[in-house]
């Protein structure tokens, strides 16, 4: 009877034998679970690692630059924006003289000094008429240039005037009226200026032809005589096209720094641009996104902290990055030689900064984030550990409990 009772084991306890061998099995396939999990974490994109060795790449048949950004980086690109101001394109020349062109409207009025016979008497004033002191004037009507720059006058026949001012008109009638009439008296007056006027169109309240006077009309004086800009002024930009050179500017540093609201040239055509500038937020930064920016653009301080600025638990503060495509000025001169250019002449370019130094602040305030800059923030190296084994300790408690739970 002991024999029988040292062999003899309950239900459970041989329920929990035969249960041991399939316990193990699945513990493994969790664990194996779990190691293929780990393996294809996944990521936000290419590693800071990656990124640097990123220069042995092309890129549309372009070479890419990484470039760490320091303060002759800085000194380079800020040179080279100073050159796309309207104030060192156009310049910003004095008011000239107003000229009368073809389609014009002019008056030309003429004197005699007394005794008048050559154009008559043109005064209602019989008294005054008859008084052989007064001198007498010729009302000629008003002229339109014609297509060949000249207008009619009487005793002088056809007067070439396109290209010419008012004074020198005036100058041209009496020497052509010397020895035909008394001691001749002229005025001439430019009533409508067709010729010499500049085009603004775009989003304005109203496109139009606007005159040029003697005054010197500037930008920003185009753009009110047309109603102003139907969109906001830190989304509109002004493009001014004088001859053969055609530049771009932001509305808002136009109307901040008044050098750049340079005196308008006859024919200038001025297009007023509704263009939202943004950028785009990627990688390890607390909102993924693209941000919207002024015009005029925003510094990468500015920037990162419109994004909420980096996760702490993932970020690499070693591995802040902004793509652009550059252009070439903004570039080392030694960098570029046997580099072929890519995208209309604009070269792949990642800038790099160190955010784990104090220094790296002030270079993040110097930088301007301009239209379609990607900023990218890469994982921490120890981020990646940190989730395999956060995930290894959730299989570990998984299994425990399922341990704990088969009788």
């Amino acid at each position: 009877m002991t024999h029988n009772n040292q062999n003899f084991r309950s239900q459970p306890q041989m329920h929990r034998i035969r249960q041991a061998p399939l316990f193990k099995l699945a513990m493994l396939g969790l664990l194996s679970v779990a190691l293929s999990a780990c393996a294809s974490l996944g990521a936000s994109g290419p590693s800071g690692k990656a990124i640097r060795h990123a220069g042995k790449q092309t890129y549309a048949d372009g070479p890419i630059k990484v470039i760490a950004l320091n303060h002759n980086v800085l000194e380079r690109i800020s040179s080279s924006r100073r050159v796309s101001n309207f104030s060192q394109i156009f310049g910003d020349s004095g008011p000239t003289h107003t000229t009368i062109g073809k389609g014009d409207t002019v008056d030309v009025a003429i004197w005699e000094a007394p005794p008048a016979v050559l154009f008559g008497v043109t005064t209602v004033d019989a008294r005054l008429a008859a008084n052989p002191m007064v001198a007498q004037s010729a009302s000629i009507p008003q002229q339109m240039v014609g297509t060949d720059g000249t207008i009619s006058i009487p005793f002088v026949g056809a007067l070439y005037v396109d290209g010419k001012t008012t004074a020198q008109v005036q100058r041209d009638i009496l020497s052509k009226l010397r020895g035909k009439a008394h001691d001749p008296q002229a005025v001439v007056r430019l009533v409508q200026n067709e010729a010499r006027d500049v085009t603004i169109i775009g989003e304005v309240a109203s496109s139009k032809r606007m005159p040029l006077s003697a005054r010197g009309e500037r930008l920003l004086d185009a753009l009110a005589s047309a109603g102003g800009p139907r969109e906001p002024v830190g989304k509109t930009t002004v493009q001014l096209a004088r001859s053969n050179v055609v530049a771009t500017m932001p509305l808002e540093q136009i109307v901040r720094d008044p050098s750049e609201n340079i005196r308008l040239q006859s024919a200038d055509v001025i297009t007023v641009l509704f263009q939202p500038h943004s950028f785009t937020a990627l990688g390890a930064v607390t909102r993924s996104a693209e941000v919207p920016i002024e015009g005029s653009g925003i510094n990468l301080a500015e920037a990162l902290g419109r994004i909420g600025g980096l996760r702490d638990d993932r970020a690499d503060l070693k591995g802040v990055f902004v793509f652009r495509m550059e252009q070439p000025a903004a570039l080392d001169p030694a960098s570029l030689i046997g580099a072929q250019q890519s995208l209309g002449g604009y070269v792949p370019v990642i800038y790099e900064l160190d955010l784990s130094k104090p220094s790296s602040i002030f270079a993040a305030q110097d930088f301007r984030i301009e239209n379609k800059d990607v900023i990218y923030v890469s994982v921490a190296p120890g981020a990646d550990l940190q989730r395999f084994i956060s995930a290894i300790t959730n299989v570990a408690f998984t299994a425990t409990a399922i341990g704990t739970a088969i009788p």
